[in-house]
């Protein structure tokens, strides 16, 4: 039995792995196990009446994806497009969809000492999507429940998961 609670208490120190992307200044991390694939920046097809936030969609090998630029859905300035942007392919409750972001840095692990919880502010990216702040030495990532907002009716990508 000692076993059992000794791997139980190793898994929950282990951590969870967070993928650190880029959206303006600011560092933002989300759940390397909904993540699929990065894909650098390709022309998207626009889709008329799309929100803004919808760049378009891409063909991901047969799979007509949507596009979302998190820097226009988040009001963080113009997107620039260069050699760093990246599509992030994400899988959301068996949906495919792209995320754009400035440039993704690295694969991050956390362990349950390092996540804060998010203080309450009136900012544009809601908190109601923060897991928390992930804090490594001096950096910081914004932790995103990414599932909650792909599925949020404001995205209006993804039907509402049952909570």
């Amino acid at each position: 039995m000692a076993e059992i609670q000794t791997a139980v208490a190793a898994s929950d120190i282990a951590g969870h792995e967070y993928l650190a992307f880029k959206l303006g200044s600011e560092e933002y991390g989300i759940d390397i196990l909904k993540v699929q694939e990065i894909r650098g920046y390709e022309a998207v097809t626009r889709i008329a009446n799309a929100p803004e936030f919808i760049k378009g969609v891409i063909n991901l090998r047969g799979i007509i994806i949507p596009v979302v630029d998190m820097r226009i859905k988040f009001n963080l300035g113009s997107p620039v497009y260069d050699q760093f942007t990246v599509v992030i392919i994400l899988n959301i409750a068996g949906r495919i969809v792209g995320m754009v972001v400035d440039s993704v840095s690295d694969v991050t692990t956390l362990t349950p000492e390092q996540v804060k919880p998010a203080p309450e502010m009136g900012t544009a990216f809601s908190s109601d999507y923060m897991i928390g702040l992930g804090t490594i030495d001096e950096r910081m990532l914004i932790l995103v429940n990414i599932d909650k907002l792909m599925s949020s009716p404001e995205m209006g990508l993804i039907e509402q998961l049952a909570a």
